[in-house]
């Protein structure tokens, strides 16, 4: 990880923990940071150079309306204030890991094809859990590209239990 990209997930979590709003500001960027890496359209917009600082703000208020803190809001347009809006999800998933260390947890990114009950989140942890050896915090990521099951990455362990790996599973093993 970059050190300017540490550097701002660092002072993000600073600022969210002094405000007593770190769950929340968490929470609301790792959605936003999906939001960019869902939406090319999106993405393209805060990244456009040619595109005025002011329109960028305004992109983001209209997005976040009633939906996102005012300090989530004020910390987004603080990072397209300084230029860094394509570094975004990558402070955001910084900020997820320095969050969940301070609890002495480590974060499980999960992405399946639709969106998982709170029931089948809290398996998901402790079986994540069991297999890494670390008590796990769970984001689940809505990837439509996977095709049945989950993919999950804890740190650098990557667990693929898609149905698309299993295809190619067996396709090797008839092959060989």
């Amino acid at each position: 990880m970059g050190d300017r990209i540490a550097g701002y997930a660092s002072g993000i979590f600073e600022l969210a923990k002094a405000e007593d709003e770190l769950e929340r500001v968490e929470d609301e960027l790792f959605a936003v940071a999906q939001a960019l890496d869902g939406s090319a359209d999106l993405r393209s917009a805060l990244t456009d150079p040619q595109l005025p600082l002011e329109r960028k703000q305004a992109i983001v208020d209209d997005l976040l309306e009633g939906r996102a803190s005012s300090l989530t809001v004020g910390l987004i347009q603080l990072v397209l204030g300084q230029g860094r809006s394509s570094e975004l999800p990558a402070i955001a998933r910084a900020l997820l890991e320095k969050a969940a260390e301070s609890r002495d947890r480590a974060v499980a990114e999960v992405r399946s094809a639709v969106a998982l009950d709170d029931e089948t989140v809290e398996r998901l942890a402790a079986a994540l859990g069991r297999a890494t050896g670390k008590k796990v915090e769970v984001k689940v990521i809505v990837d439509e590209t996977v095709i049945g099951g989950i993919v999950a990455r804890v740190g650098d362990i990557v667990i693929d239990g898609s149905i698309a790996k299993r295809v190619e599973s067996l396709r090797q093993a008839v092959q060989s």
